[in-house]
C-alpha cells in the first residue's frame, strides 16, 4: 500500500494533536506525587471509562486477538472480553471503594497494609518485570508488526535497499517500536497521569471509529459491495451480517467443547475469570486510572463506560478477523508459508489494506499508532509509579518521599528508563508463536497468585501475613512446574501423532512415547487456563492450612484517606445490567 501525502499529514497531523493536548492538560503537573502519580484524584468518569479502554486495546488485540479470530477459535476469543466486564463489575462493586477509602497510589502499597512491606515488593518486583515483558515489548513488536502489514514498510525498505524479507522485517519491527516508543515517551514523562488519560481519550475515540470503519467496510463487501480505487462501493451492511452470519455459523461460538486445548466451556467459569480478575483489579497497569478517581462514584462510572466498550468490542475486532477469513483467507495463509497463526497475525493488516479507501489510510494508521501509544504510555506510567513509590521511596532514598518535587524527578527518569529497556526488548514475542498467545501465557506466572493474595486477605481478616508472603512466590513456581516442560519437551520434538497419542519426532520418523514422559506431556498440553485455575487452588490450600495454624490475634487496620467514598446511589442497577448483558450475549451465541 502506497501512502499518499494526505494519509501523511492526517497521520502526522493526529499525533501532534495528541502529544499538544496532553502536553497542555499536564502542564501544571510538576510537583506533588498525587498530582504526577494520580493525576491529582481529580479524574471524572469519561476519562477513566476512556483511558481504561485505550490502555487495554492495543495492535496485540488488532492483530492478536483479530489473529485468532481468523484462526479455528473464531468468536470464541471473545470471552477475555465479556468476561473482563464481569471483572470491572467487581472492581467497582467490591474493590475500588476498599482502594480508595486506603488512600493508596498503587497495588502493591494495599499489600503492605494488609500483610507487610515485604509482601508489597514482591509485588511490585513481579509487576514492574511483567509489564515490560508481558506488556510493553508486546505492544511495541506488535504494533509495529501491524502498521508494517498495513502499509508494507519492509517491503518499501528491501526494495529500496535490496534487503532480504527477513532483514527487512527485522528492521522495520526496530525502528518501528523505536519511534512508537520514544513519541509515546516523550510527553508521558513530562505530564504524568494526567497526560496519559487525555491521550487516551483521543486515541481510544481513533480507535474505536477506526474499528467501526473496518467492520463496516468489511460486511458492506460481504453485502454486495465492489471493491474500487476509493474502498468498497454499493453493498449493505444488513444483507452482509445475515450473509457472513450463515457462511461463518461454525465460527460464531463461544461454547467450545470440554476438549478444546485453548478455551473449553468449563474455563468460563474456573481459569478465565482469574487472568480478568488479576488484570483489571490488581494490575497498576490499569487500576492507576481508577485510584485517581475525584470520587468512589466518577470511579464507578468510568469502569460501567469501560464495562460498554467490552461488550462492544469482539463486534469491532474479532469479527473483522473471521470477514479477513472469508474474503482472503488463502491469500493470507499462502503469505504465511501456511502457518496458521502468523496468518492470524497478518489477517487484520491484510483486510484493512484491501478495504480501506486512500483518504482513510491516514486515520486507520493514525488509529493504530495511537492504540499503540496509549497502551504503552500507561505501561510505562505505572510502572514507573510502582518502581517510584514502592522500591526508591522505600530502599533507596525513604526521604524522597517527603518531596514532591524530588518524587516526579525520580518518576520521569523511572519512565524514560522504562520506555529505553522496552524498545530495546521490543523483538522478544517474534521469537513465539503469536502474540496474543505469548502475552497471556507470560501474565499466567503472577495472576492466580496475587489474585489469591488479595481476594484471601479481604475474605479472611485474619490471614497472617507469612501466607501473603509465601503465596506470592510459590505462585509462579507452581504454574512453572506446570508449562515450563511442555515447552522445552516441545523444543525437543514431542507432540502428538495422527492417532492422538504422544510422539517424539527424531529426525524423519515420529516415535511412539508411553509412560511417564507422556503422562508429563499431556499433563503440561492442557490449556493454560486450567493450570492457572489449579496454581489458585493450590496457592489457596497453602494459605488457608498457614491461617489455621497461625491466625492473626487481631485483623490488620487498613488507612483511611480524605477522598470521598460515597458509592454511586445507582451502582447495583448499572453492574446488574451489565451482568445481565453478558448473560444475554452468552446465550445468543453459545
Amino acid at each position: 500500500m502506497i501512502l499518499t501525502f494526505w494519509d501523511v499529514v492526517i497521520f502526522v497531523g493526529f499525533l501532534a494533536l495528541v502529544v499538544g493536548v496532553s502536553l497542555y492538560a499536564s502542564r501544571k503537573e510538576k510537583t506533588g506525587g498525587a498530582a504526577y502519580f494520580l493525576a491529582g484524584r481529580s479524574l471524572t468518569w469519561p476519562l477513566i471509562g476512556f483511558s481504561l479502554i485505550a490502555s487495554n486495546i492495543s495492535t496485540e488485540h488488532f492483530v492478536g486477538m483479530a489473529g485468532t479470530g481468523f484462526g479455528e477459535l473464531g468468536l470464541a476469543i471473545a470471552s477475555y472480553e465479556w468476561i473482563a466486564a464481569v471483572a470491572l463489575v467487581v472492581l467497582a462493586w467490591w474493590l475500588l471503594p476498599r482502594f480508595l477509602q486506603a488512600g493508596i497510589y498503587t497495588m502493591p502499597e494495599y499489600l503492605e497494609y494488609r500483610y507487610d512491606g515485604t509482601t508489597r515488593t514482591i509485588m511490585s518486583v513481579f509487576l514492574m518485570t511483567l509489564t515490560v515483558l508481558a506488556l510493553l515489548v508486546t505492544v511495541l513488536y506488535s504494533g509495529a508488526r501491524g502498521l508494517d502489514g498495513v502499509f508494507g514498510f519492509s517491503a518499501m525498505l528491501a526494495e529500496r535497499f535490496d534487503m532480504s524479507p527477513q532483514a527487512a522485517m527485522f528492521w522495520t519491527t526496530w525502528a518501528g517500536a523505536w519511534l512508537i516508543g520514544i513519541i509515546a515517551a516523550a510527553y508521558t514523562v513530562y505530564g504524568g497521569l494526567r497526560a496519559v488519560v487525555w491521550s487516551d481519550l483521543l486515541q481510544g475515540a481513533a480507535m474505536l471509529i477506526g474499528g467501526a470503519i473496518v467492520l463496516f467496510l468489511g460486511l458492506k463487501l460481504i453485502g454486495g459491495g465492489e471493491l474500487t480505487d476509493f474502498g468498497v462501493s454499493g453493498g449493505s451492511v444488513f444483507e452482509g451480517w445475515s450473509t457472513f452470519s450463515e457462511e461463518n455459523a461454525d465460527r460464531l461460538h463461544v461454547g467450545r467443547p470440554l476438549d478444546d486445548p485453548h478455551i473449553p466451556w468449563i474455563a468460563l467459569f474456573t481459569g478465565m475469570l482469574i487472568p480478568n480478575l488479576f488484570y483489571w483489579g490488581m494490575n497498576q497497569f490499569i487500576t492507576q486510572r481508577a485510584l485517581g478517581a475525584r470520587t468512589l462514584a466518577e470511579g464507578q462510572k468510568g469502569i460501567f463506560l469501560a464495562c460498554g466498550f467490552k461488550l462492544i468490542m469482539p463486534f469491532i475486532i474479532v469479527v473483522p478477523g473471521i470477514i479477513a477469513f472469508q474474503l482472503y483467507g488463502d491469500v493470507i495463509l499462502e503469505r504465511a508459508g501456511g502457518d496458521m497463526a502468523r496468518a492470524g497475525e497478518m489477517a487484520y493488516p491484510h483486510l484493512i489494506a484491501q478495504i480501506m479507501p486512500p483518504f482513510l489510510r491516514g486515520v486507520m494508521l493514525a488509529a493504530l499508532a495511537g492504540a499503540v501509544m496509549s497502551t504503552f504510555n500507561s505501561g510505562i506510567n505505572s510502572a514507573a509509579t510502582m518502581y517510584t513509590v514502592d522500591i526508591h521511596n522505600k530502599f533507596i532514598n525513604p526521604e524522597a518521599s517527603a518531596s514532591g518535587e524530588r518524587n516526579v524527578f525520580v518518576g520521569r527518569t523511572a519512565t524514560a528508563v522504562i520506555a529505553l529497556v522496552a524498545c530495546v526488548m521490543a523483538p522478544l514475542p517474534g521469537l513465539f508463536h503469536g502474540v496474543f498467545h505469548y502475552i497471556q501465557e507470560v501474565w499466567g506466572f503472577i495472576s492466580p497468585g496475587i489474585v489469591a493474595v488479595f481476594f484471601f486477605g479481604l475474605i479472611v481478616p485474619k490471614a497472617p501475613v507469612i501466607a501473603g508472603k509465601i503465596s506470592l512466590i510459590i505462585g509462579p513456581a507452581i504454574y512453572a512446574i506446570c508449562r515450563v516442560p511442555g515447552w522445552i519437551m516441545s523444543a525437543m520434538g514431542f507432540g502428538y501423532g495422527e492417532n492422538g497419542g504422544v510422539v517424539r519426532v527424531v529426525g524423519d520418523a515420529p516415535q511412539a512415547v508411553e509412560g511417564f514422559a507422556a503422562l508429563v506431556f499431556r499433563f503440561t498440553q492442557m490449556p493454560y487456563l486450567h493450570h492457572m485455575f489449579l496454581t489458585l487452588v493450590i496457592v489457596v490450600i497453602v494459605m488457608t492450612i498457614l491461617t489455621a495454624r497461625n491466625p492473626l490475634s487481631e485483623p490488620r487496620t487498613m488507612p483511611v484517606s480524605d477522598v470521598n467514598v460515597e458509592p454511586h446511589p445507582r451502582q447495583y442497577l448499572y453492574g446488574g445490567l451489565i451482568l445481565a448483558a453478558v448473560v444475554a450475549l452468552y446465550i445468543i451465541f453459545w
